[in-house]
């Protein structure tokens, strides 16, 4: 009697390796970092730094806000009062978090939404603390701060007073701005954050390895031509 025939075993499947926050592999897409704090906490442009060290892109939500809206925040605040802006800020802070896989950068008073709040839990959320001495000196408390006309500095500092609470609640990690620059600030993030220090590397590691390879593209003979 022939043996009973078997069904072929399948080989187990294998799953994707993928980075934690990255959004490769099988992941959904979430920020590796997001920034909070008041205006001239050096949000934007630490976003570019980081985004930069991680080999990953920044983004910014007032940015986005200006896009779908087509106009600058001033003139949306001018023309449809503060909470068409609010709105529009949660919407494209949701949109954010949902899709973009890099640095994100939020409006200072984006996290005021309970709702907001609520999505940005289990994220990696660093409030960037400053001083109002440093804050001017970033912003100048110019004319494009709606929130900060008539007098700047009162305004700025009751808008902090407000906001701390709530900045200090949701971020995993605070971190001083005043006196440091994009870089140093950066490092600092890093040191505080272990699992983005390791993106870091790795994105370093590929850095070097792309540049030894167009290195060594360039110095190579080119073959010769050969004639049929």
């Amino acid at each position: 009697m022939s043996a009973p025939e078997t069904a072929p075993v399948s080989p187990p499947e294998t799953v994707p390796e993928t980075v934690p926050g990255t959004g490769n592999g099988t992941a959904p897409a979430r920020p590796v970092a997001v920034l909070i704090g008041p205006p001239g906490s050096g949000k934007s442009t630490l976003a570019r730094e980081l985004a930069r060290r991680l080999g990953v892109t920044a983004r910014d939500t007032d940015a986005d806000v200006e896009a779908a809206a087509g106009r600058a925040i001033p003139d949306i605040f001018v023309d449809d009062g503060e909470p068409a802006f609010r709105e529009l800020e949660r919407l494209a802070v949701e949109a954010a978090l949902a899709g973009h896989d890099g640095v994100l950068a939020l409006g200072g008073g984006a996290v005021l939404d309970p709702r907001t709040e609520a999505l940005l839990a289990g994220h990696r959320v660093v409030f960037l603390d400053v001083k109002i001495a440093d804050a001017a000196r970033r912003i100048g408390f110019n004319r494009e701060r709606p929130l900060l006309l008539g007098n700047p500095r009162a305004r700025w500092t009751q808008l902090m007073t407000d906001r701390r609470p709530v900045y200090e609640r949701i971020a995993t990690v605070r971190v001083e701005t005043d006196g440091r620059t994009p870089a140093e600030v950066a490092e600092v993030v890093l040191a505080e954050l272990p699992e983005l220090a390791g993106l870091a590397e790795r994105a370093q590691r590929a850095d070097r390895a792309d540049r030894a390879d167009r290195a060594d593209r360039a110095v190579a003979p080119s073959r010769p031509h050969r004639s049929r």
